[in-house]
């Protein structure tokens, strides 16, 4: 085989493999009920289905959940975990406060439990129920605060404050997982976790490839935070051939990515803060920088959800005219 046919067969074979995956998270995202599972490495899976999407480290002892979806969708998900494992889930990270990333806690972390070593008489009847929940700290700050109010059992039971946390399962799991906060992006409680062993990324909803990102001003969101959490994904991430494949990246929701998809989504993301930006330093209004059009280039592949174009120029115009 020449050098170019075998280049030629690779391409094809890359493509067919791209349209299989693509098709499986179209279904998934087509408004079926059921959880969908993709392998994205030998122990990393993506749950797509319960709300937003759920990163499984499936390890020998147990499994690593990074976030939980939608409330009402908690008996599915066991249901999908208990089908790549029959171990339990023995922590779960969460990328930030959303009750479609969050509402499943309770009932999820409820089914688990977590590795003690100081039990060994057995004399602690509840050691080691329930998983170990981690996010940031201000995720439970905002939890514990809120209005609505959040069931303890639902809340983190790990904080951090720090730039990140390294998490050490290597025991239970073979894998170094790292958090990273992101300050003031989506919201003020935002981590990457990067399994660094994988080499994949779960982003929560700094990244979300399929529409406009959602900036949760009155949750401390901010665009720059959010252009800076998708420039530390590109730090962090190595191509592959031409820039694709390499590090898997798992958005908060949408299509399983690459390096490629985030330096397009970052790219425009600060295209139209500059464009906002521009705008607003000639003394225009919301209402003349929304009617102004400045994302007519990039609505076909990111407005596609009623309205969210004017709410995503609001929250750039607001992000840059908010006092400090």
């Amino acid at each position: 085989m020449t050098a170019s046919s075998a280049y030629r067969s690779f391409t094809v074979a890359a493509r067919c493999g791209l349209f299989v995956v693509a098709a499986a998270l179209g279904f998934a995202q087509s408004g079926s009920d059921e959880i969908h599972s993709l392998q994205v490495r030998p122990n990393v899976y993506m749950l797509v289905g319960a709300g937003g999407n759920i990163t499984a480290l499936v390890g020998a002892d147990g499994v690593l959940l990074v976030d939980t979806g939608l409330a009402r969708n908690s008996d599915k998900v066991i249901a999908a975990v208990k089908k790549l494992s029959d171990k339990p889930v023995m922590y779960i990270v969460n990328t930030h406060i959303h009750a479609d990333h969050t509402g499943g806690n309770e009932k999820i972390a409820a089914t688990g439990s977590f590795p003690t070593g100081g039990n060994v008489a057995g004399d602690l009847a509840d050691a080691g129920k329930g998983a170990e929940i981690f996010a940031h700290e201000n995720v439970l700050e905002r939890m514990s605060a809120a209005k609505a109010g959040v069931p303890v059992a639902a809340q983190p039971t790990e904080t951090y404050h720090t730039e990140d946390l390294r998490l050490s399962p290597t025991f239970h799991f073979g894998e170094a997982v790292q958090l990273i906060h992101i300050p003031s992006a989506h919201t003020d409680g935002d981590s990457l976790v990067y399994f660094r062993r994988a080499d994949v990324i779960a982003t929560g909803d700094i990244f979300t490839p399929d529409g406009y990102p959602f900036i949760d001003l009155e949750s401390g969101g901010n665009v720059n935070g959010v252009i800076a959490g998708l420039n530390k994904i590109l730090d962090i991430a190595f191509p592959d051939f031409r820039l694709e494949g390499g590090t898997m990246i798992v958005p908060g929701h949408g299509r399983l990515c690459d390096i490629a998809d985030v330096a397009y989504y970052r790219d425009m993301v600060t295209i139209v803060r500059d464009r906002v930006q521009d705008q607003i330093k000639k003394g225009k209004t919301l209402e003349q920088i929304k009617a102004a059009k400045l994302t007519i280039d990039y609505d076909p592949r990111y407005g596609t959800s009623p309205g969210s174009t004017d709410r995503f120029i609001e929250a750039i115009y607001k992000s840059l005219t908010q006092k400090k």
